[in-house]
């Protein structure tokens, strides 16, 4: 909160770096001090319309109309040139005492300065500089739009997707590399590896009040938690995987196989989107594909998608009826007529109904069969993506006892997320040193899962999701493109368009 108290407290008591400017400009000095009233004065010490002030009262948007101030207060010195007012916008705590102190700067009043005609080359840099700062603005800390690559959401959210995620609803997170090429993610166009981003400028991570805290069913964006690492040649599977799969010493050397191995901060991780279905200090379990939360059957919103065995007497399904119910994923297994499908339960029903259709059985992993490849990769926890858990998901301020069999569960989030020295010797744990039994969380923490629950990489293969991870809240779908259909042949899903996600 004192990060916030001292935003406040800066942009509030800005004009008084414009003390002398308001002299200049035949107003007092000690004006630039007031709260409020101070803005007032400025705008019309630099002849602006009234109604800015209106956008001087919503937070993120008023610092944009700051900087117009900035630059329209150097224009009043006769700084027309760019780098002037670049400068001016870069270093103000210099340069607005400056020109209210120099006397070699004389202060004109913006209806008796000379009118200067920009080229047209000015005048597209203006623009373009407006345009990239204005929607920088707006992508960091209110609103940025976002497609759907995987099919791990469907059919809440299908592949080709376009939606917009609101930052505030949680509260924008300040950059923790903020010295980056804008409107791309980690990558510099028509690259293939190199960074769009500097490392040698780093803000520690911030989150500004949001409208609400996450909620369970929430649908979130999130930097992907175990992206800190990636080997190039497989950017979109998660490195540790690999090094469970192939040992370390292959993955880091086998430049052939897994290319270079790079580090990206927070900010810069690959952006998933997947359904909060715990949130921290919930205890999750999955019973038969059953989540419960605190002992409690959880009945998530959205269209969930399992695995079936669908057979028939041995002749093919219809595929253009599975067109017709947005049946994609499926595949003949072993025998003629025995397929495995991806179904909702409304399409499960469906598929009875159909006259070659002798059994749809849903695919269920008993409990105790384990799948070593799930989090926390531990034969102290067999279990499957059917049959999961209980499991505490860490909560801020929460202490926690520790032993060497749940320290698998957590040794991540104690060693990376909240930047302690982990050890562990003969059967003893050391944080930062000193031997423990315990654990106080640092942040709290999440549980994601997609709602195709059998073709989603989610908290069940990589854990827990920090909230300074978190993105923001997916809220509104304005467009949707079959990536399978032409231009002009159902490309556009007309009636997937223009609503809101549940």
């Amino acid at each position: 909160m004192a990060v916030v108290t001292i935003s406040l407290l800066i942009i509030v008591f800005f004009p008084v770096l414009n003390w002398k400017v308001f002299e200049n400009a035949g107003y007092d000095g000690w004006i630039s001090v007031i709260p409020l009233y101070n803005y007032y004065i400025w705008l019309r010490v630099v002849k602006k319309p009234l109604w800015w002030y209106i956008f001087l009262l919503f937070p993120f948007i008023n610092v944009f109309v700051i900087f117009l101030l900035i630059v329209e207060t150097a224009k009043c010195y006769h700084k027309y040139d760019l780098g002037n007012q670049a400068l001016a916008v870069l270093f103000p705590y210099i340069y607005l005492p400056y020109l209210g102190l120099s006397a070699n700067e004389q202060y004109v009043d913006p209806d008796q300065r000379e009118k200067v005609k920009k080229t047209a080359t000015r005048e597209w840099i203006d623009a373009i500089i407006f345009a990239v700062i204005a929607a920088t603005i707006i992508r960091t800390f209110l609103v940025e739009a976002y497609t759907i690559p995987t099919s791990s959401m469907e059919k809440s959210l299908l592949v080709g997707d376009f939606l917009f995620v609101s930052k505030i609803s949680y509260g924008p997170k300040v950059p923790n590399t903020p010295v980056a090429f804008p409107f791309v993610h980690h990558t510099l166009p028509l690259t293939q590896n190199t960074k769009s981003f500097v490392e040698w400028v780093k803000l520690p991570y911030y989150r500004f009040p949001g409208f609400s805290d996450i909620k369970r069913n929430d649908v979130v964006v999130f930097n992907f938690p175990t992206g800190d690492t990636v080997a190039l040649k497989h950017p979109n599977q998660s490195y540790y995987a690999l090094v469970r799969q192939y040992g370390r010493e292959r993955v880091r050397n086998d430049k052939r196989n897994f290319g270079d191995i790079i580090y990206r901060p927070i900010d810069k991780r690959e952006n998933y989107i997947k359904r909060c279905v715990g949130v921290a200090g919930d205890t999750l379990e999955i019973r038969d594909q059953v989540i419960y939360i605190n002992g409690e059957r959880s009945e998530t919103p959205g269209k969930k998608e399992f695995k079936y065995n669908v057979q028939t007497n041995g002749s093919p399904l219809n595929t253009r009826r599975l067109e017709e119910y947005g049946i994609t994923e499926y595949s003949m297994m072993g025998s003629p007529g025995n397929y495995i499908m991806t179904l909702t339960n409304r399409n499960a029903e469906r598929m009875k109904r159909f006259a070659n259709v002798k059994q749809v059985k849903k695919v269920i992993k008993p409990n105790g069969y384990w799948e070593p490849y799930l989090f926390p990769f531990n034969t102290n926890y067999k279990w499957n993506v059917d049959n999961y858990g209980p499991i505490f998901i860490p909560e801020k301020g929460k202490t926690i006892k520790l032993d060497t069999a749940n320290i698998a569960l957590y040794e991540r989030i104690i060693d990376v997320y909240e930047n302690n020295d982990l050890a562990i010797e003969n059967d003893k744990i050391f944080i930062n040193g000193k031997e423990t039994n315990h654990y106080t969380f640092k942040m709290d923490y999440y549980w994601m899962m997609g709602d195709n629950r059998h073709n989603s990489a989610d908290s069940r293969f990589w854990g827990f999701v920090p909230i300074n991870h978190v993105v923001g809240k997916a809220v509104f779908v304005w467009l949707s493109l079959d990536p399978n259909d032409p231009l002009f042949g159902g490309k556009i899903r007309w009636n997937k368009m223009f609503r809101t996600i549940q």
